[in-house]
């Protein structure tokens, strides 16, 4: 956990959700969008927040336990960015398999 993961579910825990947009606008979170939105994708792994709609999340039951001291990070999975983001640079499944003929001649 880094302080931006707390300072994230922190603002979730008091405002009841919050984007990456949103989030990037607070003082109390000195961090690009992009940045605060991979934490998101962290955090989300690790199962502290969820998606509610896009890219706004909320806390979860075990989100609040940790902010309230009565769970430790430590005993939840350890979320390396191949694990998070193992699907950033997939091949779109709409996209022509390598062995289909092209369109043109």
């Amino acid at each position: 956990m880094e302080q931006l993961d707390e300072r994230i579910m922190e603002f979730i825990y008091f405002e009841g959700w919050a984007s990456p947009n949103l989030l990037e606008k607070e003082r109390s979170v000195s961090a690009s969008e992009d940045r605060i939105r991979d934490r998101c994708k962290f955090l989300h792994y690790v199962g502290f927040i969820e998606p509610i709609h896009g890219e706004m999340y909320d806390l979860t039951s075990e989100g609040i336990l940790y902010l309230k001291g009565e769970i430790d990070a430590e005993h939840y999975p350890d979320p390396t960015p191949s694990k998070v983001f193992k699907d950033r640079f997939a091949t779109p499944s709409n996209w022509a398999h390598a062995s289909m003929k092209p369109y043109w001649p």
